[in-house]
């Protein structure tokens, strides 16, 4: 499965499976963008990302990091 920018709450999923330990909420959104642009399955274009992408990106990711931790 191809993912973009849109996928916020897959790309969560995949960012708690790569980085299992990490806070989403200490990750600044330049080294979340680095992040993201590394998965395998992502596709789009890294220059279409904005505040608003990487903020939904970072609660969905945060969202999946509770819930592991429950």
């Amino acid at each position: 499965m191809d993912l973009t920018w849109q996928d916020a709450e897959e790309i969560g999923i995949r960012l708690r499976e790569a980085h299992p330990e990490t806070d989403p909420l200490t990750v600044r959104f330049t080294d979340m963008h680095t992040r993201i642009t590394a998965l395998p399955e992502f596709k789009d274009d890294p220059k279409k990302s904005n505040e608003k992408i990487l903020e939904a990106i970072q609660m969905a990711w945060h969202q999946e990091y509770q819930d592991a931790r429950s």
